[in-house]
């Protein structure tokens, strides 16, 4: 004897006269299944196609928010100064050929990554190197590859305080993200304790087998023939130039440009508000 589950009929859904099971009144598939559980027949429900097709869609609604909220929560570790956030190719002005270059990163990012390929990115101040690394950083991040983007000033700021064992743990932490960004190196306190650190942080980062970028104002000359005396940056430089590809920045100052054009628009704006006076 055939035990029935109660399953709600939607309209129009239909019993088979030939198998005396539930149908879809829509797309004409089985609501019900027949199995033997225990020597008795029963009747339980199933997914028809269109409830099956429903089902798939809210899964794939599901997983598209799930990692939405992934990258946001990525973004929020890995880019922790807001304004980097803004740094995309959707915002590139496209006046700054080495961009090309930037985007071919991201594009083979699965050969950079699987050889250790990193960026050193040198030049003058304001010659467009933190909004190139922010460009790579935000688009991997939009791909859910954990990225963090971040400068000696602040990580110093961290170290300051913890005990060795803590200091290491911290370092540590960086190799869990698949690329590292560290900008404006050279900005940093150059004391004893803060090369130290750098270096630690550097060294950590080559052993772990995974790629870095750099940006500097240093110029490449003087990270690849320091002072023969400097053993501390010498060591630094060593690191990064065996697993950075040296990428210069040549072109002009966009950061003196926009406050040029900032400036204008206020004096502009000054002068409507004066005239509107008159």
């Amino acid at each position: 004897m055939a035990q029935n589950e109660n399953i709600p009929a939607e309209p129009g859904d239909y019993q088979n006269p030939e198998d005396g099971l539930l149908y879809c009144g829509k797309c004409h598939t089985k609501k019900q299944v027949r199995v033997e559980l225990f020597g008795k027949s029963h009747t339980v429900h199933c997914m028809c196609a269109c409830e099956a097709e429903q089902h798939r869609l809210e899964e794939e609604e599901r997983k598209r928010l799930e990692r939405i909220q992934q990258i946001q929560r990525m973004k929020a570790a890995g880019l922790q100064d807001p304004a980097l956030r803004s740094y995309t190719f959707a915002n590139d002005k496209g006046d700054n050929p080495a961009m090309e270059k930037a985007r071919a990163y991201v594009e083979h990012w699965p050969e950079f990554y699987a050889q250790n390929i990193g960026l050193l990115l040198f030049g003058k101040v304001g010659t467009g190197k933190s909004f190139f690394a922010g460009c790579i950083a935000n688009a991997l991040l939009d791909q859910g590859i954990p990225v963090l983007m971040t400068n000696f000033s602040k990580i110093l700021n961290s170290l300051s305080g913890m005990f060795n064992e803590d200091r290491n743990k911290y370092i540590d932490s960086f190799n869990q993200y698949s690329l590292l960004i560290i900008d404006d190196l050279g900005i940093e306190r150059n004391t004893e304790y803060a090369l130290e650190q750098v270096f630690n942080v550097i060294d950590s980062r080559y052993r772990s087998g995974k790629p870095m970028i750099i940006t500097t104002n240093l110029g490449l000359q003087q990270m690849k023939h320091p002072d023969p005396s400097d053993v501390a940056h010498a060591r630094i430089y060593d690191r990064i130039l065996e697993r950075c590809q040296p990428i210069a920045f040549t072109g002009k100052n966009y950061r003196t440009e926009i406050a040029q054009t900032n400036r204008e628009l206020l004096v502009g704006l000054f002068a409507d508000s004066m005239g509107g006076e008159k």
